[in-house]
């Protein structure tokens, strides 16, 4: 079996989450009920972060992109419950395999103080400067 990557890991540590807690649900729209097999809760946690053998290529590729637009959206079970808007160690390292990795070493992006974040701050400092400008 190929090795699953970090994003994929991630994935599949949040539905296992959900499953010890009794957020799981089956079925569309979750009206198939909690899920109470340790089994179905691994088939579900494979499908969503599309590391089956089972699935297509293509059907891969849909549940992934699924899963990331409930992930990002915060619609997960795990999210609603727990009043998150994001999954995931929140600028500090991934080092759980549930989190996406054995060990890592880098902090997540959202965490990091990237180039992106540097161009905010100065275009913030130059958008506030102008508007005291406008002010006077």
């Amino acid at each position: 079996m190929a090795k699953s990557s970090p994003s994929q890991r991630k994935t599949s540590g949040r539905v296992m989450h959900e499953f010890k807690h009794g957020e799981l649900k089956s079925g569309k729209g979750g009206k198939g009920g909690k899920v109470k097999s340790r089994k179905q809760a691994i088939a579900i946690a494979m499908h969503e972060s599309g590391t089956s053998k089972y699935d297509s290529s293509s059907e891969k590729k849909k549940s992934r992109a699924k899963s990331k637009r409930k992930e990002s959206k915060g619609e997960t079970y795990q999210q609603a419950k727990e009043g998150k808007s994001h999954v995931g160690a929140r600028g500090r390292r991934e080092s759980s395999r549930g989190m996406g990795g054995k060990n890592a070493t880098r902090t997540t992006r959202r965490g990091s103080s990237g180039a992106r974040s540097r161009t905010n701050a100065a275009h913030k400092r130059k958008s506030s400067s102008s508007r005291k400008r406008k002010a006077s």
